[in-house]
């Protein structure tokens, strides 16, 4: 199981167990022994709760409780078990890997059966585990690496001839969802193996057949720009990336998928053809899979004894904060894969290795109140605002609460004594309450019945968690939808920000999207804080943005479903606003895919959007249509930074341009990849802290290719 601390709604009865409950549960188990019948009631109510919540994380991707409390379940499980053995042991859940089969995919065997691991959570825990393999080996100090656990969705992907030929999710140990389609994806993801070491020139042998497993995983700073442009347009902010991972790589449409940075990472392999070509140690496989162009544990520590392993484990929980993805703990292995063979392995889990779950760094904080926002589609997301706190050397006053459920599932209250977490160590969270400081006179929250902005009657969609205002006239809406055009990911309209768009708005100055191709310097400079080159300069981005890409345009308007590699799509199949606003639904499926493509029909559909279409192209704007063939690096600028391992800088700047690419010398806001290599330095760690990808050569020469 991977980290549980994002939340989200949950109905039933089950799901308002909440965590402290269930641990005060296992504590009265503990100190007085059951008896047969009150164990036999509790494992059923275990049973339930453990499958409800494998439900939550493996199908839905949408967890309600942390790893430690999940795994508290499993144990008192296993234990009363053990204790009071029922002719039903073989249906419990307390030994099972859980099911990621989503049933949207068509499923495959693996040759080799995924495994979960064993979990430890301090180091007590992890000396009794060395402790154990020394004894059974009979070697005071066996070797092992230790490496980071990545914080995604267990993958495997299988090589014939050193070409790629599936992608499967760990499912259910035995088989998975076959992914390849949107695996494909993944600019990391090589389709076929270097045969020739890009460094040395040394000749790699590749095996008939490989089953390399890894994970799948989304970037720190990917993560950051999606939820950047999320919040930037009133869109509550994703709450964890290994969620967010695991629904995107499990989207049935592979544009969605494209259109976030998904990374990969092999750590291990399977099955291996012929067996003469299985890695002898975990160090051979890591070097191996460097040399065939994979990518790999960035980090990883050779050890031998309980000291050096602890050691290991405390360094990668203290570089946690400069790693630019998510990990939640760390993985302790047995090097020589001999050793594994004799040590073996349990139904779910070997026995020759272990993962060291890190604590979440947790801050308690008075609940000062809940805010409501609203997003340019109506949805209403409610925000904590609470006491400075310190978590991951920043200081944090505010934290999603996601929806309306999660209030009441945590049965928030302003005036609260929280406990605040930072989510996949990236976002601050809300994870309980500390009853024990809620006074008398406090009162549940009552979440608003009409949109705090227009005053409309808010509704809910059937099979919906979110909460809306469906006023399309609703100003906080119109402002948010503002902010998504202009923003850079659109049509990118320099200077208007949310102050501007907000004098805008109050002024009644612009009411529609096309209002702003309609905006004269007179109106401008009646909006506070604007002047006449401030006027000057956003009169002439608007004029500009008139002849943005049409893709730009589509993106902008909103229309559900379809982010930006799927607005070039539609760019390309109708060439014109015009064209698309004619657009028939079967026409808009066979481009989209059926679901999308009626969501988009319905929203063409409707007069009003029809008519604002309409308005755009009255207003002057002609949107720009890439000629056929054109570079898709064009726009895109890169900044190099280090050596390289197979390209020198001028032959990396040349392939760049050659597909339409820019090449900068520093790293700024208008970055868009930076290239690193061995030996980087500040403009990799500028590009973290500004959030922009940093890629390595194997992901670019990857974009290169698809272009």
């Amino acid at each position: 199981m991977k980290t549980r601390n994002d939340f989200s709604a949950g109905g039933g009865l089950l799901r308002l167990l909440g965590v402290a409950l269930l641990l005060a549960a296992a504590a009265v188990i503990a100190a007085e022994r059951p008896t047969a019948e009150n164990a036999r009631t509790r494992v059923d109510v275990l049973r339930a709760e453990i499958r409800h919540h494998d439900e939550l994380y493996y199908k839905k991707s949408a967890p309600e409780i942390t790893d430690a409390a999940y795994d508290q379940l499993k144990r008192e499980l296993a234990a009363l078990e053990r204790d009071f053995p029922s002719p039903d042991r073989e249906a419990s859940p307390s030994d099972s890997l859980g099911d990621d089969r989503s049933g949207a995919f068509p499923t495959h065997r693996h040759r080799e059966p995924m495994q979960s691991l064993e979990k430890a959570y301090t180091e007590a825990e992890l000396k009794a585990f060395s402790a154990r393999l020394a004894q059974q080996l009979g070697r005071a100090d066996p070797a092992y690496v230790v490496e980071p656990k990545f914080d995604g969705l267990a993958i495997s992907v299988t090589y014939e001839q050193g070409k790629l030929v599936r992608a499967v999710t760990r499912g259910n140990g035995l088989e998975g969802d076959d992914v390849t389609t949107n695996a494909l994806t993944i600019v990391g993801l090589p389709r076929v193996l270097l045969e020739k070491d890009a460094a040395s020139g040394a000749t790699n042998p590749i095996p008939d057949l490989v089953e390399l497993r890894g994970e799948v995983y989304l970037p720190s700073a990917e993560f950051a720009r999606i939820n950047r442009e999320r919040e930037a347009t009133g869109e509550p902010p994703f709450a964890h990336p290994r969620n967010l991972a695991a629904g995107t790589l499990k989207s049935t449409d592979p544009r969605a998928v494209a259109e976030r940075g998904l990374a990969v990472v092999f750590y291990g392999w399977g099955a291996c053809a012929p067996t003469s070509a299985r890695p002898k140690s975990q160090r051979e496989f890591l070097a191996q899979a460097k040399a065939w162009g994979l990518p790999g544990p960035e980090k990883s520590f050779f050890a031998r004894g309980a000291a050096e392993i602890w050691a290991a484990v405390q360094a990668l929980d203290r570089a946690r904060p400069q790693l630019g993805y998510p990990i939640d703990g760390a993985v302790v292995k047995l090097d020589a894969a001999a050793l594994r063979e004799e040590v073996g392995a349990t139904g779910h889990a070997p026995r020759w290795a272990v993962a060291y779950k890190f604590a979440a760094e947790r801050a308690e904080a008075r609940l000062l109140a809940i805010a409501v926002q609203i997003g340019r589609t109506g949805v209403l997301t409610p925000v904590a605002e609470f006491s400075p706190v310190r978590l991951g050397g920043a200081t944090i006053t505010r934290a999603t609460l996601h929806n309306r459920d999660e209030i009441a599932r945590l049965d928030l209250r302003v005036g609260d004594f929280v406990y605040v977490e930072k989510a996949g160590e990236i976002i601050p969270s809300i994870v309980g309450v500390n009853r024990a400081r809620r006074t008398d006179t406090s009162r549940p929250y009552v979440f608003p019945e009409a949109c705090p902005e227009c005053g409309t009657a808010v509704v809910r969609v059937a099979g919906e968690v979110a909460v809306r205002c469906p006023n399309d006239d609703c100003a906080a809406r119109l402002r948010r939808r503002l902010q998504h055009f202009a923003s850079a990911a659109c049509v990118d309209i320099n200077g208007l920000g949310p102050a501007v768009i907000d004098g805008l708005v109050a002024g009644g100055l612009v009411k529609t999207i096309p209002d702003l191709y309609r905006l004269r310097r007179e109106q401008l400079l009646t909006v506070n804080g604007v002047g006449g080159k401030t006027a000057d300069r956003l009169l002439a981005a608007i004029d500009r943005s008139k002849q943005a890409e049409l893709w730009r345009f589509i993106h902008g308007l909103g229309l559900p479903q379809v982010g930006g590699v799927a607005a070039k799509t539609l760019a390309r199949r109708f060439g014109g606003l015009d064209a698309l606003a004619a657009a028939t639904a079967e026409e808009l499926s066979s481009v989209l895919g059926v679901t999308t493509g009626a969501a988009v029909a319905e929203y063409l559909q409707n007069p009003k959007n029809r008519a604002r279409l309409a308005d755009l192209l009255a207003a002057g704007v002609r949107p720009g249509v890439p000629a056929a063939g054109a570079a898709l690096l064009t726009g895109k600028t890169f900044v190099l930074t280090g050596t390289l391992p197979g390209l020198t800088r001028a032959q990396a700047e040349a392939r760049i341009v050659g597909a339409g690419g820019k090449v900068a010398g520093s790293v700024s806001r208008n970055t868009h990849f930076v290239v690193a290599g061995e030996g980087s330095g500040e403009k990799q760690d500028t590009a973290r802290a500004l959030g922009i990808p940093v890629i390595d050569e194997a992901a670019l020469l990857a974009m290169l290719l698809e272009n």
